[in-house]
């Protein structure tokens, strides 16, 4: 494509990336991709979470939410089969974007279909409470709004959408850097490795080998995130082949985190995005058999100026994000607006020394006082002393993810866990799914409790000894024993 447009004609050729074929490619399906992730998790855990009989029912939240402070299509009207039948409409399309037929078509397709993906998700977070409460689902939202305007394979990424990722992927890198270096002292003096793999929200296998390398090491990587963090996002402004340096470099370091804990989407989804920086030249001289460099058409002028009106907007609205940037008192994981829309992005501003953990436990005696109790097992957050932790990221397990903000104190998680308490003692089916393990399988304890536990990992020798990953000891009680009658009463 030339560097202006034909004369006489309505499309435009000065406004394309002829660079940012394998960009597209990536960043279009790649998104999606978690689209699909999503969707599959809504299906699969909002009804027991957010349901009609959810541990925080929609109904209610709707009915004291104003509509214009949660704008959502489950605002005028909630019901359970809606939500699936919304959820399955989102993963179809997302689908679609995946294997890349919309992409085929004219450009106005692919701006449908992820405008479709992102109206039907922004509904569901938008009435998701705590359960979506998370900086990642805000990051999915604003990168799918981005994706809509890449246009279709037929003509060139527009080149101000390129940018755009390239902001966006600043802002959760940059943001997160500057959130440690506000926050806990631990990231200034290079200490916090020494207990963030043990203290996590949702350790995986790697968790355990990686808290035991050296303390110097630690050290090493904490300065290395540092740098990757507060440097090299500077360099995806930078023309090529520093840009995809840098991406390399960001892509890595997530790939890094990705093999030490559980963090949804959130690393995924920044190595997607990463992918703005990344030539069509610079890959090719590394695979061969990448995408490469396409013919396009000239591109319309209606999608021309769609794009460059959205640019114009999102310009607009990035002045709350660089302001927080640049603020002493930075808000971590924030939305602007009701749209999730160039919002605030960061985590573990501070770090947890120690790690507690909420044991839920049910018994079938009729003595509450009994010994004869039996532990819940949650699929992600740890439990038995035995259990290695797997992976689960990129999938988002949202129960397991509220019971650690449950053991930080959290009071927003209250509410919800005497609902789930309540389920359990009801041995309601969709609840129990939620789990890994129910030890009276179907059946209606007579009592149940939680209690916590102060949890490290076992050391090298304790492994070899006793094959048990961690080591706990209790150190109190959150909810004594209850009946389904004392709880019934105690939620009216």
């Amino acid at each position: 494509m030339g560097p202006r447009a034909r004369e006489g004609d309505r499309a435009v050729d000065w406004f394309g990336a002829e660079n940012s074929d394998a960009a597209r490619f990536v960043l279009q399906r790649g998104v999606a991709l978690v689209y699909v992730l999503a969707f599959v998790a809504a299906l699969r855990q909002f009804r027991p979470l957010l349901g009609e009989h959810g541990l925080l029912p929609v109904p209610a939240f709707v009915a004291r939410v104003p509509a214009r402070l949660a704008p959502s299509v489950l605002h005028r009207h909630y019901s359970d089969v809606l939500l699936v039948a919304l959820a399955w409409l989102g993963l179809a399309v997302a689908a679609t974007l995946v294997v890349g037929l919309p992409q085929s078509g004219p450009p106005w397709l692919p701006l449908l279909a992820f405008a479709v993906a992102w109206a039907i998700y922004l509904s569901i977070v938008n009435v998701g409470q705590v359960f979506y409460g998370f900086g990642w689902e805000s990051l999915l939202l604003e990168a799918g709004f981005l994706a809509a305007f890449l246009g279709s394979d037929a003509v060139a990424a527009p080149v101000t959408v390129i940018f755009l990722f390239r902001w966006l992927v600043f802002r959760v890198e940059f943001g997160a850097g500057m959130i440690k270096m506000r926050g806990d002292p631990c990231w200034r003096d290079l200490t916090c490795l020494y207990y963030h793999h043990e203290t996590q929200p949702m350790p995986n296998q790697g968790s355990w080998f990686f808290h035991h390398l050296p303390l110097p090491l630690h050290k090493a990587e904490v300065a290395a995130n540092h740098v990757t963090q507060l440097v090299v996002p500077f360099l995806l402004f930078v023309p090529q082949p520093v840009a995809t340096f840098a991406a390399a470099v960001i892509v890595i370091t997530q790939a890094w985190l990705v093999l030490s804990g559980n963090f949804a989407w959130l690393n995924a989804l920044t190595m997607l995005l990463a992918f703005s920086a990344v030539g069509d030249e610079q890959l090719d001289a590394v695979l061969p058999w990448s995408v490469g460099t396409q013919g396009h058409a000239p591109m319309p002028g209606w999608f021309a100026v769609v794009v460059l009106a959205m640019t114009g907007l999102m310009v607009v609205l990035s002045w709350w994000p660089a302001r927080n940037l640049l603020d002493h008192h930075q808000k971590m994981n924030a939305s602007f607006n009701r749209w999730h829309l160039a919002g605030a992005y960061g985590a573990f501003g501070s770090i947890t020394r120690r790690r507690n953990e909420v044991v839920v436990e049910g018994t079938e005696d009729e003595d509450p006082f009994t010994t004869d109790w039996h532990e819940y097992e949650f699929k992600g957050k740890p439990g038995p002393t035995g259990r290695m932790p797997r992976q689960w990221a990129p999938y988002h397990l949202r129960l397991d993810w509220g019971m650690w903000f449950l053991a930080l104190g959290s009071p927003s998680q209250h509410r919800w866990f005497t609902v789930f308490l309540l389920r359990l003692l009801e041995a309601d089916v969709p609840t129990l799914r939620l789990l890994r393990r129910d030890p009276f399988t179907g059946r209606q304890p007579r009592y149940v409790r939680a209690r916590v536990f102060r949890y490290r990992y076992s050391t090298w020798e304790e492994l070899r000894r006793t094959r048990q990953w961690w080591v706990r000891r209790e150190t109190g009680v959150l909810v004594a024993p209850q009946s389904l009658e004392t709880m019934r009463s105690l939620l009216r």
